[in-house]
């Protein structure tokens, strides 16, 4: 067993130590003990160790207690606040000794202050959290891996995640990633190489994330025994300057597609930076260019020195910011018109560095600016002088601009009109097609429309227009205003107007004529017929009782053809329509006419007429139309009676609201509507075998109860009777 150096004694021990008893009690310690603990040196024996090392934690007391029947070495950390009152940390070790009964007489305790070490540990696990730097080993005897918290929780694995080699690479993205991580890998092991590389890794919950990747390999006798390194996320970074690289591409590609250059001017040593776009805005190569202000100045035209130089000046001062366009000249000659912008920079103390700008040739857009200059210009002459009205419109309504021939066919005054909208001259009931076309072209659906339309002059007439419209689109593809073409047609439209007056009015007196010819035709012939028979009769005649009372039948029908011949005059004399040829007329009294007319027809048939209405019922017709109309519906029904029964017409009549229905019903033969329903009116339509049917009567009837704003219809039985319901305009409470 070895011995201790001669002179050697507990005290000289080279560590923090001392011996407690089952009370805690000192019985032995070092002479580091007092300096760890930055206490004062005396003698401590028989001392109870809390009053001797101040501050301590009251749980490290139940520590102290434990650890006395407790086997092996316990190992603790604790927080004190030393004698001048710091916060300091210390790491205890601790064992328990026992008699020879297995018994606890003490404990044998040493210490270290491992302050240092807690705070470098703390600021290292700051610095991991801030930096997201993990640390990782590989022991390639063991094949064990350690991974850091941090790495874990790059890698969003639980606390308690055991990696290996084949996982660790697996977390790689597949493809170049892996592959690339793989072969560093192979490479370090293989040649000592370490490696510093930028990867992809697919987290444990499916995330991608930029890693930096650090390895570096440890050899033992030629062989790699270790790889360790560091692990950090970069991801954000990462990110950002692959977004950068992308902008700045796109800037590139984006400043060359536009034919911009970025140029700086250096105020410290009045030096100028291109870059390769501005060579060619300029004209020349980049080996002629000098790289000062005075050789750029060179290439600006004469004309535009003085002004650009002041420019210049006002925003170095900070005046203002320099945007503004000049001339250059190429060296062949040719003359280009450039824009410029620029800022200028400064540092932390305000000191003028450069100024930053850049250079684009607009050239074509200037020539093109003149041009449009002449075209407004022109297009303003145009407009003013047209004769035809012209108009610029804001997508709202508003008048923007008008001209005079427009003013002229409204009647208002220019500043009249600006102060409206077109909606509020547009004739009301064409407002609204007018605005449906120009939601069409405000949607894109058309680019321009044209109708036909009228507005409201200012004095209240009609004004009648062909409206053209176009939409006028900005740079940005929107519309920003319409151009309107107004031609006034109101004077055509009012002689189309006056020659549909007179076609009506001469189809009228063409269709009053025809009528005519057919009721002279018709009516006359109803007349000749019973003279005649009256003549007969009165010759053939001996009895002097009944010679007197044809005679006076015949005195009779020759008053009622003096009437129809009054009547037919008035139907000559009407050629602007029925409607102004209508008169009061009672109908009884008409009826009973008629009836009197044909009472020699209706004697000779044996007709039972019964007529059943009220004797002031008044209807608006005219004379000689109804009685056409009366008249042959009387022949009618006496023409095709039944020579089964004995001939009746019943007349009757009903008054709703403002008209008259008259029904007019016979039991005679009866037509068969379903065949001849929809020709019975017709022109030449019969629907009996009587030789006397000519196919008129019906015509001319509907066509005369028409002409007085009536109508007709016809409800018939064949072998039953007809009825004709005929409704014409009540003359009651009308002039």
């Amino acid at each position: 067993m070895d011995t201790l150096p001669t002179g050697f004694s507990f005290k000289d021990t080279p560590v923090a130590l001392a011996v407690l008893d089952a009370n805690l009690r000192f019985t032995n310690f070092s002479n580091l003990w007092f300096e760890e603990l930055t206490i004062k040196k005396e003698d401590i024996s028989g001392k109870f160790f809390f009053d001797i090392v101040p501050n301590c934690p009251k749980s490290f007391l139940e520590i102290l207690e434990s650890c006395l029947y407790k086997p092996g070495i316990s190992t603790i950390e604790q927080q004190h606040i030393d004698g001048e009152g710091r916060s300091q940390w210390y790491q205890w070790r601790i064992h328990h000794c026992l008699d020879k009964d297995e018994k606890p007489t003490g404990l044998i305790v040493t210490t270290s202050n491992i302050t240092k070490f807690k705070h470098t540990k703390e600021i290292l696990i700051a610095a991991e959290n801030i930096t997201r730097i993990g640390g990782w080993e590989l022991d390639l005897i063991s094949g064990s891996i350690y991974w850091s918290r941090i790495t874990k929780e790059i890698h969003e694995v639980p606390k308690d995640y055991i990696p290996s080699l084949e996982t660790g690479i697996n977390f790689y993205k597949e493809g170049e990633h892996r592959d690339k991580i793989t072969s560093l890998i192979n490479i370090a092991i293989s040649k000592g190489q370490p490696w510093d590389t930028e990867l992809l890794i697919v987290t444990e919950k499916g995330r991608e994330v930029w890693v930096r990747a650090k390895g570096s390999p440890v050899f033992i006798n030629g062989k790699c025994v270790r790889l360790y390194g560091v692990f950090q996320d970069i991801d954000d970074t990462k990110r950002l300057t692959l977004k950068n690289d992308k902008n700045a591409e796109k800037l590139r590609l984006a400043t060359t597609a536009a034919d911009v250059g970025i140029w700086e001017f250096n105020l410290q040593d009045n030096s100028v930076d291109w870059d390769r776009q501005m060579f060619s805005l300029y004209g020349i190569k980049k080996g002629d260019f000098s790289g000062n202000y005075d050789a750029w100045e060179t290439y600006i035209h004469p004309n535009d020195r003085n002004r650009l130089q002041h420019e210049f000046k006002l925003a170095l001062e900070g005046s203002q910011p320099l945007r503004t366009q000049f001339r250059v000249i190429h060296p062949q000659g040719e003359i280009r018109h450039i824009k410029a912008n620029a800022a200028l920079h400064k540092d932390g103390t305000g000191k003028m560095l450069k100024l930053v700008g850049t250079n684009w040739d607009i050239t074509e857009f200037v020539n093109n600016q003149l041009k449009l200059n002449i075209n407004q210009e022109s297009f303003r002459g145009s407009f003013e002088s047209s004769a035809v009205g012209m108009s610029l419109v804001a997508t709202n309504g508003s008048w923007i601009n008008v001209n005079q021939s427009l003013c002229k066919s409204l009647g208002y005054s220019r500043d009249e009109l600006l102060q409206l909208s077109f909606q509020d001259i547009t004739h009301p009931e064409d407002l609204h097609e007018d605005l449906a076309y120009m939601e069409e072209v405000l949607a894109g659906k058309r680019d321009s429309y044209q109708l036909e339309k009228r507005y409201m002059h200012k004095n209240g007439k009609t004004v009648h227009v062909i409206l053209t419209v176009t939409a006028v689109k900005a740079i940005s593809g929107e519309i920003s205003h319409f151009i309107s073409q107004i031609l006034d047609i109101t004077d055509r439209i009012e002689a189309d107007k006056k020659s549909v007056e007179l076609q009506k009015i001469t189809k009228s007196q063409n269709d009053s004529l025809t009528n005519f010819a057919h009721i002279v035709s018709h009516n006359l012939r109803s007349h000749s017929t019973n003279l005649a028979m009256l003549t007969q009769y009165l010759t053939e005649e001996e009895d002097e009782e009944e010679r007197k009372s044809i005679e006076k039948m015949l005195i009779g029908a020759s008053e009622s053809l003096n009437e129809t011949i009054h009547h037919l005059n008035e139907v000559v004399l009407i050629t602007t329509g029925a409607k102004g040829g209508l008169h009061k007329i009672n109908l009884l009294k008409t009826i009973t006419s008629v009836r009197k007319n044909i009472n020699v027809l209706l004697k000779e048939k044996n007709v039972l007429c019964e007529i059943c209405m009220n004797k002031d019922i008044e209807v608006l017709a005219i004379p000689a139309y109804l009685d056409s109309v009366l008249l042959n519906l009387f022949t009618n029904s006496i023409k095709y009676s039944s020579p089964d029964r004995q001939p009746k017409i019943n007349i009757t009549s009903l008054s709703n609201e403002d008209s008259i229905i008259m029904e007019f019903t016979d039991n005679g033969l009866g037509i068969d509507l379903k065949r001849h329903g929809e020709k019975i009116f017709g022109m030449y339509k019969t629907f009996h075998r009587h030789k006397d049917s000519k196919g008129i009567g019906l015509f001319i009837t509907k066509n005369q109860i028409e002409a007085m704003n009536g109508t007709i219809s016809v409800e018939s039985k064949v072998d039953v009777g007809t009825t004709f319901k005929i409704v014409l305009l009540s003359a009651s409470d009308k002039n």
